[in-house]
């Protein structure tokens, strides 16, 4: 620890800290633009000096180490002088225009800043530049002529999704933010995580979906949780009159720290589909709207006669979106009460199953996202997270400059292979011969950290390399890599759990440990799974394969989720259908019955995470008159058909066994 003085106030912290994070501690204001608390620091606009007792000149906060006996005072007169000087000279350099600015009135921390400072005008002539405004992207643009050049943006987009799109040109006066070199932002590399909008301080990086909609001091502010993916991303909605204004990251969220997915922060707000506002019934070949009231009877009319019957009775499935407490409901009335025989989510357990089968034999066995923060080896086979979980790639992405070696895995070209050490391009299928094969090259060459007995190394070598198509020597490489490093991580998904195959999950474990990555309290073991609720759907034994097998009708919850084409073509054979839905489609098209249900920001309710971990998201504005929650709709059913539904959902997750634990 060490123990300093900040404006007379004494103060102990760990060793490391900067003196602006110990000013911050201690609840001692410190004015900053540059500085953000998620990124490294980088001491560009030296709006924080402070003085330091016998140093001859102030100095920036944000990257000054706290020392021993350290004298500091943050706010003397000489402090102030340099601190007016120093936002005179950014205001002059670009073109700061307050009234007209997306910003101006309390958004904008340079603005806020300079009344901090008590300045009532431009002491220097602004230098009159002209940037071309950069209006290519389909998400936000970017307006150098209000950029204060923090370079905030270039390193979120390097320190928190490590994809180093944004970079600096030219020198002094003439230095602008580009994309890659120099192309407009709609052209480059960008992969719209739109980190780099939410740091911005001023108005050179505006949000193209809520720019003038409102001051933050007129948004209401909601914590809640992406459901795009089972990554479970913690989030800030900014709601206005009854609408979502933006998506930000939370910069307290456990899981992702501030960062947010093309996925969750604006696909969400460029929603098109069409609502479906009320119920509809078939007649005369035609959907027409009806009250709730004839829907759920002639729903319930259909209904009575198959309950109880596996054979003839009703299939049901529902989407991974739905939250925790919907899909206890749903399984409970129709697997427990209508004992349907075929009752599953829309994954199918495609992702899940075998991986939750594994865990009831042998227990917990996976890890947290938090291990590959550390990792200086990933092993990624048969997962593309770079688009299917993207803030897990980002975790992968941000570590390799810093020195970590990637191996990537699979029969198809991914978007992370351009960045991987080494690419095994394997043949379909081949998955566990190459596992075994990497096995037997570390235990030949000795490179294990614990015991591992093969009869025949060379034969199974050879065997994966017949099957994958690999050659020996990239196996020997990757095999290699792996075991030489210190804190290894495996990531699987869809590839390997889609085999449904339960030896391929036991011979990865079995890697894992020879290589370290499992040793003890570390499970560096993980599968990205599906969607928001897809280790939930599991838990509760809804992740076999979808089939009809005489059914007399079919119940699909299927939410905002879309309905796949395979999905469509199975249900729609049932005799009778029932499509719960938020938007209109394929699905809804073929349905005898439509029930009305919310989307993502008017429900509540709990999702677990890839990681095991347990979150609740809010609902934040209030559906259209007519339209309900999918708890509502499962209890009204449940009601007409004289069954009392009254899950508990957590008791229900609890009753299987995890593979990865539960918090």
């Amino acid at each position: 620890m060490v123990q300093l003085t900040i404006d007379g106030k004494q103060m102990e912290v760990p060793e490391g800290t900067t003196v602006l994070r110990a000013a911050q501690m201690a609840g001692i204001f410190i004015p900053t633009l540059c500085d953000h608390k998620e990124l490294t620091p980088f001491g560009g606009c030296r709006l924080c000096v402070v003085e330091v007792e016998k140093w001859r000149v102030p100095v920036a906060s944000c990257t000054l180490p706290a020392s021993n006996g350290m004298v500091v005072r943050t706010n003397t007169e000489a402090v102030k002088k340099s601190r007016k000087f120093i936002l005179s000279m950014l205001f002059s350099e670009r073109n700061h225009f307050c009234p007209f600015c997306q910003v101006s009135g309390g958004d904008c921390e340079l603005q806020n800043a300079a009344y901090h400072e008590d300045m009532t005008h431009w002491p220097i002539q602004p230098g009159w530049n002209k940037f071309v405004v950069d209006t290519s992207h389909p998400y936000f643009v970017l307006d150098n002529n209000r950029c204060i050049l923090c370079r905030r943006c270039v390193r979120a987009c390097g320190d928190m999704t490590g994809n180093f799109t944004l970079s600096v040109a030219e020198r002094g006066a003439a230095s602008v933010i580009v994309a890659d070199i120099d192309v407009p932002l709609g052209e480059s590399s960008c992969i719209k995580c739109g980190s780099c909008v939410q740091v911005c301080p001023t108005g050179a990086l505006i949000d193209r979906t809520s720019a003038y909609q409102g001051q933050e001091e007129k948004l209401e502010e909601i914590q809640s949780v992406c459901v795009g993916c089972s990554v479970g991303c913690s989030t800030t909605l900014k709601v206005r009159n009854n609408r979502v204004v933006r998506i930000e990251g939370d910069w307290q969220g456990a899981v992702n720290h501030g960062v947010l997915c093309e996925h969750g922060r604006y696909h969400p707000m460029t929603e098109s589909r069409k609502r479906v506002t009320a119920p509809q019934m078939r007649k005369n070949g035609k959907l027409e709207p009806v009250s709730w009231d004839e829907a759920l009877e002639a729903l319930a009319d259909k209904f009575k006669p198959l309950a109880g019957k596996k054979k003839d009775g009703v299939a049901a499935i529902a989407s991974t979106r739905l939250p925790a407490e919907a899909l206890t409901m749903f399984k409970e009335l129709f697997a427990d009460k209508f004992k349907s025989n075929m009752v599953t989510s829309t994954e199918e357990g495609v992702p899940t199953a075998v991986v939750t089968n594994f865990a009831e034999k042998n227990g917990a066995f996976e890890g947290k996202l938090d291990f590959l923060r550390n990792a200086d080896t990933i092993l990624c086979i048969g997962a593309n997270i770079h688009q299917s979980h993207m803030v897990a790639g980002f975790l992968v992405k941000r570590n390799l400059p810093k020195g970590a070696h990637l191996i990537n895995i699979g029969p198809e070209t991914g978007e992370l292979d351009y960045l991987a050490n080494t690419v095994l391009n394997n043949k379909p299928g081949s998955d566990l011969a190459l596992i075994r094969g990497m096995e037997a090259i570390i235990t030949k060459e000795g490179l294990g950290r614990s015991p591992l007995k093969l009869a025949n190394a060379d034969k199974f070598i050879e065997q994966a390399v017949e099957a994958s198509g690999v050659s020996r020597e990239q196996l020997t490489q990757a095999a290699q890599m792996l075991a030489r490093s210190i804190s290894p991580v495996i990531v699987f998904g869809k590839g390997i759990t889609a085999q449904r195959d339960e030896t391929i999950i036991e011979e990865l474990h079995r890697l894992a440990v020879l290589v370290g990555a499992v040793d003890g309290e570390r499970l560096g073991l993980i599968s990205v799974k599906g969607e928001a609720n897809s280790l939930t759907a599991s838990l509760l034994g809804l992740d076999s394969a979808f089939k009809l097998n005489g059914e007399k009708a079919a119940f699909v919850a299927i939410g905002d989720d879309y309905a796949s084409k395979s999905l469509v073509e199975r249900v729609s054979k049932a005799p009778y259908l029932v499509v719960q839905a938020s938007y209109e489609s394929s699905l809804t098209e073929k349905a005898d019955v439509v029930l009305p249900v919310t989307i993502w920001s008017e429900q509540e309710g709990h999702y677990i995470n890839l990681d095991g971990r347990t979150q609740k998201a809010q609902r934040v504005v209030t559906p259209p008159e007519g339209v309900r929650d999918h708890a509502a709709i499962f209890g009204e059913v449940a009601m007409r058909m004289n069954m009392k539904v009254d899950a508990d959902w957590q008791k229900a997750v609890e009753g299987r066994k995890s593979s990865v634990a539960l918090n």
